[in-house]
């Protein structure tokens, strides 16, 4: 065993694994037992090169010393406080942190424990509004096809990802959708935002009209990156914002995977210089080290539901660990690193490297379309005749033996790596998948 070898555990069977084939991982492990900086480390040493920042998350890179020694420090001073009728010290001041980087007049947060989370929360605050406003009668949620927005069940009914809601059976009711902006036909290759779809935001026009003042908000991802990213084509976002606008409908940005630099600003929002009314976060905000989301709301949405209430709770709705005080000390530490670093800098700086490596691949066998946008990349392959899924998976295998991590949804593969990344990195990412999927051309 060398110096970077961790035990492999004795046992797997207790272990029911998320997302994941269970049966085939137990029979044939791969393990992740150490991280630092832009790599992982197998049980036995064996050096795996992060071309997924964890899941979209770790956007600092691995083991930063300062979030380590924050979490050590706060658990020493306050391990845990409620913040139910109570507040400790720190929770506020990582909420005063956030709100310095969303956009202004975004400057209320609400903290949860993940992007899930964040998206229920994000729903029920939208529902809240509308009532303290005098729109009860606002009580539908419009969502997107192939958006994701996690697994509470709020955030799946309005998500439009058909293989995370078959198993579950009726979602919540009042719930519709808009379609998905992937174009293939138009837009395949795209270099950045996409040049034709900007129409498809008018489908929102079809559903009021279907529907009238019963809408309460709608829920996007400013780019989609759970179903392959997919990037706004053009003038989508600010269409969107215009009906939303028109019709009394408030706007939300699901910014879990767009947040704290991975797009090359603080937030999507800024990027496509368009503004939401709530805008969900999570991953990036503790660089993953704890488990944290948040909601930033706007001034007026916080205004009208604490003073539409004349006395007690304004908004029912919390979790035990809302502003968890290890969270808030890491959320504090990972968001020094990302404005002292200006992490969304050197994603603007890579970001034409990026995109022509990615767009390398377009010769790769079996590729048949490529997408990114700052730090994130998708390569979709043709499916095998009745095996949808399977060519990405064994590439995700031997990527993986090779020395890579990848992610797959479908055959697409997806990166986001850390925004610590160097050339050299990237040059070994597409190194390695473009041999990857010249292997698995059969």
């Amino acid at each position: 065993m060398n110096e970077l070898s961790v035990p492999r555990p004795n046992n797997l069977d207790a272990y029911f694994m998320p997302f994941t084939d269970n049966k085939y991982f137990k029979g044939q492990p791969r393990l992740l037992a150490r991280a630092e900086g832009m790599h992982y480390y197998t049980p036995e040493g064996k050096e795996i090169l992060d071309g997924t920042a964890g899941l979209w998350c770790s956007n600092a890179g691995h083991g930063r010393r300062e979030i380590i020694e924050a979490i050590q420090k706060q658990a020493e001073i306050l391990d845990f406080a409620p913040t139910f009728q109570l507040g400790h010290p720190i929770a506020f001041e990582a909420a005063a942190r956030v709100a310095d980087l969303t956009p202004d007049g975004l400057d209320r947060v609400f903290f949860t424990n993940s992007g899930s989370e964040s998206a229920d929360t994000a729903l029920k605050i939208a529902l809240a509004y509308q009532r303290a406003r005098g729109q009860a009668q606002r009580v539908r949620l419009v969502g997107r096809e192939r958006g994701y927005h996690g697994v509470g069940f709020g955030g799946m009914s309005v998500g439009g990802i058909g293989g995370n809601r078959k198993q579950f059976g009726a979602m919540l009711p009042y719930v519709d959708h808009l379609p998905s902006t992937h174009l293939p036909g138009e837009n395949a290759f795209s270099k950045g935002q996409p040049a034709h779809g900007a129409y498809l935001a008018n489908e929102l026009e079809r559903l009021v009209a279907l529907h009238g003042d019963t809408i309460a908000a709608v829920m996007v991802e400013p780019v989609a990156g759970s179903t392959g990213v997919l990037v706004p084509p053009v003038g989508y976002l600010e269409r969107l914002r215009e009906l939303c606008t028109k019709h009394g409908i408030l706007l939300i940005y699901d910014e879990v995977i767009t947040g704290f630099g991975r797009i090359g600003n603080h937030f999507g929002a800024e990027r496509f210089g368009v503004i939401p009314d709530i805008m969900t976060m999570a991953k990036g905000l503790t660089n993953a080290a704890v488990p944290m989301g948040a909601v930033a709301v706007s001034n007026e949405i916080y205004d009208t539901i604490v003073d539409g209430t004349s006395a007690g709770i304004e908004f029912f709705h919390g979790y035990t660990y809302s502003g968890h005080p290890l969270a808030a000390a890491a959320a504090i530490a990972a968001i020094d690193i990302h404005v002292r670093d200006d992490l969304a800098g050197r994603v603007r700086s890579i970001e034409p490297y990026w995109e022509e490596a990615s767009h390398s691949m377009r010769s790769a066998p079996n590729v048949i379309d490529i997408r990114n946008y700052g730090l994130t990349a998708g390569i979709e392959l043709k499916s095998r005749d009745g095996k949808p899924g399977e060519r990405a998976m064994q590439i995700f295998h031997r990527c993986f033996d090779d020395g890579l991590l990848v992610r797959v949804t479908g055959d697409i593969i997806a990166l986001s790596p850390p925004l610590i990344i160097e050339k050299s990195h990237v040059d070994r990412i597409f190194t390695t998948l473009a041999d990857a999927i010249h292997k698995e051309a059969a």
